[in-house]
């Protein structure tokens, strides 16, 4: 045994060098790559609960790459050498479909891979985030302010629907260009769930892409706001009205839930798992269930997220990202889908503003752009900067909350007109 075979990971590295140097300076990059993410996660410049796994999982998988004799489905060795990891295997699924003794072989072999097929493969991890997202959120603001937190929502889907034809005309397929657009919904796990339907083939970069931009809304959408909102509208404190003061019901809140979850399942089947999933969580939060409330809190929303972004680490080895020349284009455009997100919902900020006869702050605005809370926060802080006692969340958390429902709408429809286009 020579050194190479002792130490497989060097080994494996020297031999991208000598055949495919553009691998080995991404693996190289990718590892540096995730070690910046868990730093960054590590002083909450990023998201820790999701960018340390991920972090944590792009170094092991680019490192630790291996020399393998590849396995047959029937489990037999092929006679080739192979370059290969011990992480996942998202390529054998269909293969291994009509073989129990394959997909045994790759479960056993390929340590994340259950996890992968049964939760990640499906979007049903997407689906386990929405619940807790429900949990954890309170719909008051929306009942408050149906109108005003709506209209901006509406407004904030510009990324969403501009990034679209701007796809098309980059050379993407319908399917690709529908899954690039809803990177412009600021929602990982929409990402996820919409990809894996329309755009199976991209829906790891896509995915990461989205989880790694959600960056944007955190660093850049508050220059975004300086910029096209003035100091003095920032600055505007709105009028405490009665509404402001009501305290909604938790049997008000139900109701919305259920009713709001049966007309939007109606109209939009395919994307009934996320509704479903969403207006369960938030329900079971109003009907005050102490331990099923813990259990989608506490259990599913953290796990989810942990594995969430622990895969998206493992999904990100060179091979995947270097090997598609379409990567460089979806960066591009899943930069340009936040963008004009966060434009829209000013632009819908604006629109209330002059609707209320400019007795609104359209610095609200950026947070239809449905990042919950996080959108929300964005809003208010720089309202503080310019006026330290004007108070705006109430109206922000309305608009976020919409637009986490609009995104799931606009999700539906492109599932539901591309798909039978592929």
């Amino acid at each position: 045994m020579n050194f190479m075979d002792l130490f497989q990971g060097i080994g494996t590295l020297v031999e991208h060098f000598q055949t495919a140097p553009v691998i080995a300076f991404g693996r190289l990059a990718l590892i540096v790559l995730g070690v910046l993410l868990v730093y960054l996660g590590n002083k909450r410049v990023l998201e820790p609960l999701i960018m340390v796994p991920m972090g944590f999982g792009m170094v092991a998988i680019n490192a630790g790459m291996m020399f393998s004799f590849a396995i047959n489905l029937d489990g037999n060795p092929r006679n080739t050498l192979d370059l290969t990891n011990i992480m996942i295997n998202t390529g054998a699924d269909d293969a291994a479909a009509a073989s129990t003794t394959g997909l045994m072989n790759i479960m056993q072999i390929d340590f994340l891979q259950p996890i992968y097929t049964l939760t990640f493969s499906n979007g049903l991890i997407a689906c386990l985030v929405f619940m807790g997202i429900g949990v954890i959120t309170d719909i008051s603001p929306v009942l408050k302010y149906p109108f005003t937190s709506m209209l901006i929502a509406l407004f904030a889907e510009l990324g969403t629907i501009l990034t679209f034809p701007i796809a098309i005309a980059m050379g993407f397929g319908p399917g690709e260009a529908a899954s690039a657009a809803i990177i412009g919904t600021a929602d990982g796990p929409m990402v996820l769930f919409a990809s894996l339907r329309l755009a199976p083939d991209l829906f790891v970069p896509l995915t990461i892409i989205a989880y790694l931009y959600l960056s944007i809304c955190y660093g850049v959408y508050p220059f975004l706001v300086k910029l096209l909102v003035p100091k003095h509208l920032r600055a505007q404190a709105i009028a405490l009205q009665k509404k402001d003061q009501a305290t909604i019901s938790p049997k008000a809140k139900l109701m919305f839930d259920i009713i709001a979850c049966t007309v939007l399942c109606l109209l939009f089947p395919v994307a009934a798992p996320l509704f479903l999933s969403f207006f369960l969580g938030n329900g079971i939060k109003e009907i005050l269930v102490k331990n099923y409330t813990e259990l989608l809190e506490k259990v599913f929303l953290y796990t989810a997220t942990f594995f969430l972004g622990l895969l998206l680490g493992i999904l990100c080895d060179a091979n995947t990202l270097l090997g598609n020349e379409k990567v460089l284009k979806l960066l591009i455009l899943g930069f340009a889908a936040l963008l004009l997100a966060a434009v829209g919902g000013i632009i819908g900020g604006y629109v209330v503003y002059m609707i209320n006869k400019k007795k609104f702050n359209p610095t609200i605005g950026v947070a239809g752009v449905s990042c919950i809370p996080t959108t929300a926060k964005v809003a208010q802080h720089a309202v503080t900067e310019a006026n330290k006692s004007a108070f705006v969340l109430q109206y922000a958390l309305g608009a976020s909350v919409c637009g986490v429902i609009t995104s799931a709408i606009l999700t539906g429809i492109y599932v539901t007109v591309v798909l039978p286009l592929l």
